[in-house]
């Protein structure tokens, strides 16, 4: 098995206790090189605690974790030198120049790199990958929301790590600062040089970096795979609406081109305004977290079968 193949995350058993408080209960979870995996919770969910857990900064109470092939709680600086870190937020000194701050964290990796692929960043090569060579002279505290959100992304990208953890990148940004940073995680994800795992509570934000999506609730994951897998999953409900008779119809279903296509066998060309509206991501996610919550099984489950009825909308 190549590195290439090997698992870059594999987690198993993973639990973490405060007091009498579970937060994480058995969570297991692989992730492989070049991978985008996002873990999507709604807030409390532990997704915050499991990455700091996999970065080292906090002790767990039980369960296997490796990283990189290495425990996180005995791993020395060459193993952090190998992974990047991008906060919800940073406290650093905003009298810092953009350039003078990214040369002087470079030299901190210098003593670890080898070859050509894991040498530190050149700064001015960094600013210019994550599009701030226009600001690079600027002190930190005048840059905006989203030329922050870009610096912090450089931060966590100046050792060339092979393995890169973004806790909810976008938080506090606006519309344009959100679309510029997602098109800067896009950019990585595509040289695949990088894997990167990142939190959010973002659905928009998940199916567009991610291309796979492990929820976490209640401590403990409820589902993994691509949204198009998680959809198919839990046989996602459509609404098919359609006018008959002058009159406009709903029917909720998961079953919907069988569905339209016995709908036009019965009344054929009487059938006219035709909308089919696919579950969504939204859709899957929260009858995901509503059945762990209420106890049901989230593995698939046979769909219910359509019948001639359906209602009338008002």
């Amino acid at each position: 098995m190549t590195a290439r193949e090997e698992a870059v995350l594999d987690v198993e058993g993973l639990r973490m206790r405060y007091g009498s408080t579970e937060v994480l209960r058995d969570v297991t979870l692989r992730v492989h090189h070049g991978e985008v995996v996002c873990l999507l919770g709604p807030n409390g969910a532990g997704k915050t605690t499991t990455l700091e857990i996999l970065e080292g900064f906090r002790m767990r109470s039980a369960g296997r974790v490796e990283v990189l092939g290495t425990d996180p709680a005995h791993a020395d600086e060459r193993w952090r030198a190998r992974i990047g870190v991008v906060l919800q937020s940073w406290r650093d000194h905003g009298r810092w120049r953009v350039r003078e701050l990214l040369t002087h964290l470079g030299r901190y990796y210098a003593p670890y790199s080898s070859g050509e692929i894991s040498r530190p960043w050149d700064a001015d090569e960094l600013i210019a990958a994550v599009g701030l060579t226009p600001h690079a002279q600027k002190k930190v505290r005048m840059l905006s929301g989203g030329q922050r959100r870009r610096l912090d992304v450089a931060i966590g990208l100046v050792g060339r790590p092979e393995l890169l953890f973004l806790d909810e990148p976008t938080a506090g940004l606006d519309p344009v600062a959100r679309r510029e940073f997602h098109e800067l995680v896009e950019g990585l994800a595509a040289q695949r040089h990088t894997t990167i795992v990142l939190t959010t509570h973002d659905l928009s934000e998940a199916e567009k970096l991610a291309n796979r999506i492990m929820v976490l609730d209640g401590g403990r994951i409820i589902a993994d795979g691509t949204a198009a897998d998680l959809a198919r999953r839990i046989a996602g409900e459509d609404q098919v609406r359609w006018t008959l008779e002058g009159r406009r119809h709903e029917h909720t279903t998961t079953e919907s081109t069988r569905f339209v296509r016995e709908l036009f066998e019965r009344h054929g060309d009487g059938i006219s305004d035709l909308e089919v509206r696919r579950a969504s991501l939204e859709d899957t996610y929260l009858t995901l977290v509503r059945r762990a919550e209420s106890g049901e099984s989230t593995d698939a489950h046979a769909a219910e079968s359509d019948n001639e009825s359906y209602e009338v909308v008002r």
